[in-house]
């Protein structure tokens, strides 16, 4: 089973925690790993899309919304299950998704926001109970 990592930012302000997923896209891709971001909608990966060309002048993920597409090594989607050859998932759906083999990581990146804090609370009870290792962080 896969380690899942909760990343708790204060406030509801939506762009701060879609910027915070940009940070840990930018991390996971800087270790060489398969990303994927599953998102709530397709606007919300359009939005995304755009986020992760700017969000930093010195930073270049190569990315694309065809999670289906070999040759990019961040995707985005509102799709479920994640490519097979994602090793860090990123989610900001609900429910959890199915975790593919080979899945190393994911993480959820929640806010106050009672919409993204509670269906976040249910889906840290689906990965415990699948036997996932939890881990949890304040930022």
């Amino acid at each position: 089973m896969p380690r899942v990592d909760f990343y708790v930012i204060p406030g509801d302000d939506p762009r701060q925690r879609l910027l915070t997923v940009c940070r840990l896209v930018h991390k996971a891709y800087g270790l060489g790993h398969r990303v994927h971001v599953r998102t709530a909608s397709a606007g919300e990966s359009r939005f995304l899309d755009e986020l992760l060309w700017t969000f930093r002048d010195d930073a270049f993920i190569p990315h694309g919304t065809d999670p289906q597409d070999p040759s990019l090594p961040v995707t985005l989607g509102h799709e479920d299950p994640p490519p097979s050859t994602t090793r860090v998932l990123v989610n900001l759906a609900h429910p959890a998704p199915d975790l593919p083999p080979g899945l190393e990581r994911v993480a959820e990146v929640i806010n106050d926001d009672p919409q993204v804090r509670d269906p976040g609370r249910e889906r840290f009870r689906s990965y415990r109970q699948r036997g996932c290792e939890m881990h949890h962080h304040r930022l």
